[in-house]
């Protein structure tokens, strides 16, 4: 389950009894927060009971083609989680987030790498937050696109897990998201998917 941080340690509590990791987003929701409040951010989640981290790229270094500085902010962040999980002798899960409805092709495909390089563990498609217009103002859509999750599985190949997220809301577009090469799915339709 994913809690914004302040919920974290309630998360926690209340399902301590159940095998339900905790999840919590870093740099949520635009990533442009310095690399090292992102990485307090991470050390702070998980002290609070976090086993999971979502952290947001820094968007507008993705816009620049600063690709080194997209690395370097997701390797503050996996750094924090592998140090803090070690200490309490858990493997922190990191997933990086994207946005990719603002990026082409080609920037997803350099951040899939940045991921990759920086020893993350899933790239994600989307926060759910975003709204992404086309020229004439009309919104695209801002959440998992088959096409999207493809092209970052075919980056990451098998180094790391795609995680598709938002506008998932029935079965059969969470079965597209799973032939398209997504490992796990972030939706709060989950309930209606599983009984369909």
């Amino acid at each position: 389950v994913c809690v914004n941080p302040s919920f974290v340690n309630v998360a926690k509590e209340n399902l301590k009894d159940s095998k339900v990791k905790v999840c919590t987003v870093v740099g949520f929701p635009l990533g442009a927060i310095p690399s090292e409040n992102k990485a307090f951010e991470t050390t702070l989640a998980i002290q609070n009971g976090a086993d999971e981290i979502d952290m947001v790229i820094n968007l507008n270094s993705a816009f620049d083609k600063d690709f080194d500085f997209v690395q370097s902010d997701i390797e503050s962040v996996v750094k924090a989680a592998k140090d803090e999980g070690s200490k309490i002798g858990k493997n922190i899960i990191v997933k990086v987030i994207l946005e990719t409805c603002f990026l082409d092709d080609e920037s997803i495909k350099q951040c899939c790498v940045c991921a990759k390089n920086a020893k993350a563990d899933f790239v994600k498609t989307s926060t759910g937050f975003a709204i992404c217009k086309n020229d004439d103002g009309t919104l695209k859509p801002n959440g998992a696109t088959y096409h999207h999750v493809k092209l970052m599985a075919e980056t990451v190949g098998s180094e790391l897990k795609v995680k598709a997220s938002g506008g998932i809301r029935d079965y059969e577009t969470a079965i597209k998201m799973i032939e398209a090469g997504a490992s796990r799915l972030g939706t709060s339709s989950g309930i209606a998917i599983c009984t369909k």
